[in-house]
């Protein structure tokens, strides 16, 4: 079996981009859990629900946001819900349907918790990339998303 250049180079890239994606995801967690009391997935969701119109988004956008199933996403939920920072309500559009959206306590957390998560990308991503690196990366990412 002949291993091209191109192959050697692209399996070295992706190997890459997989372990400085774990690297900083294990920082970006340990900060969040000293310094804020919460892990990633909470983040995430809030982050969701921040960015979305009204704050508000249905369990299955939710679940389709962060690649999981709607059961583990309705775990998460829930304990968000426990902790008072989203609730749920009947879906306006569709009454069979719940949405989540976040409470007053959720916005404060997910504030608070998104500048450390920003100072984090700074300091473990951006502070390791030149402009022109950043502009590279960034639209051969897109392209690739966009691709799949």
């Amino acid at each position: 079996m002949t291993i091209h250049i191109r192959s050697t180079e692209m399996t070295e890239a992706w190997r890459s981009l997989l372990v400085a994606h774990s690297r900083v995801n294990h920082r970006l967690e340990a900060d969040l859990r000293t310094q804020v009391d919460m892990n990633l997935g909470w983040y995430e969701v809030l982050l969701q629900l921040a960015s979305a119109p009204g704050q508000r988004l249905r369990m299955s956008e939710i679940a389709d946001g962060m690649i999981l199933s709607r059961s583990a996403a309705t775990r998460l939920v829930d304990r968000l819900e426990r902790h008072g920072l989203v609730e749920r309500a009947v879906c306006d559009a569709d009454r069979r349907g719940m949405e989540v959206s976040l409470t007053d306590g959720g916005r404060s957390r997910f504030i608070e918790a998104g500048r450390l998560h920003l100072r984090g990308i700074e300091e473990y991503f951006g502070d390791h990339c030149t402009p022109d690196e950043l502009a590279t990366l960034s639209a051969v990412l897109t392209r690739v998303a966009d691709a799949n």
